[in-house]
């Protein structure tokens, strides 16, 4: 006698089977990770700033590239170069409700429910950033996935925009050698050209332009909490 198995359910549990952990840059695939690509010419002067996107368990990309808009499975400026995968043992969403307030934490918004799944938990970031203005002095594509990951707890939380640009520079990893000279090939030109056309003074005000940048960020970020939004 053959158990009595819903259809629905049974495409459900198919339907997560099928998603695999294995990344697959030729159709842009990246489960579960974080990816970063650069920037048309901010990224040729500053090679280590980009745009940043998150990725369902299926692996399609999305990421804040606009006001009021979440872009899904078309990276804003690109390919993804680099990338970094999360283990799902390294988050704590499975244990508490994605509900995220930003004065009062995480909160359980359905009552009776503890728990909901990595793209469930996206998806609430997702409709939070698609009625939110798109600055990338206040609000950028780093505000959107540090906000993720808070709500999924990756490592417990407290990331924002400078934290989550460090951890991607030091720890993530390159898609395949051509994805660093898209990255830094610019960069080398442009800083090779300003040294030759304009000397020291383009390398003094190129030294300028990334302090006032960082100091920006590490400003709003630490000791004006609610001017950069995550």
């Amino acid at each position: 006698m053959e158990p009595n198995t819903h259809p629905q359910h049974t495409l459900m549990i198919e339907e997560n089977a099928s998603h695999s952990m294995e990344v697959d840059p030729k159709r842009a695939r990246f489960p579960c990770c974080i990816v970063w690509t650069p920037l048309p010419l901010l990224s040729w002067f500053i090679p280590f700033v980009g745009h940043l996107g998150i990725c369902r368990e299926d692996g399609v990309i999305l990421d804040f590239a606009g006001p009021n808009y979440v872009c899904v499975d078309n990276f804003a400026f690109g390919a993804p170069t680099c990338y970094f995968q999360i283990g799902k043992d390294q988050c704590g969403y499975t244990q508490y409700s994605a509900a995220y307030s930003n004065e009062d934490g995480y909160q359980h918004d359905e009552p009776g429910r503890g728990a909901f799944t990595w793209d469930e938990t996206l998806q609430k970031g997702t409709q939070e950033y698609q009625h939110q203005s798109y600055n990338i002095l206040t609000c950028n594509c780093h505000s959107f996935v540090a906000n993720c990951l808070n709500r999924l707890k990756f490592r417990a939380g407290g990331w924002n925009v400078v934290n989550l640009a460090i951890f991607m520079f030091l720890n993530g990893r390159w898609v395949n050698k051509s994805s660093i000279l898209k990255s830094y090939l610019p960069f080398l030109i442009v800083l090779g050209l300003g040294i030759i056309f304009g000397g020291a003074t383009f390398l003094a005000y190129l030294a300028v332009f990334v302090i006032l940048l960082i100091v920006w960020f590490v400003v709003g970020t630490y000791c004006f909490k609610k001017l950069i939004y995550v």
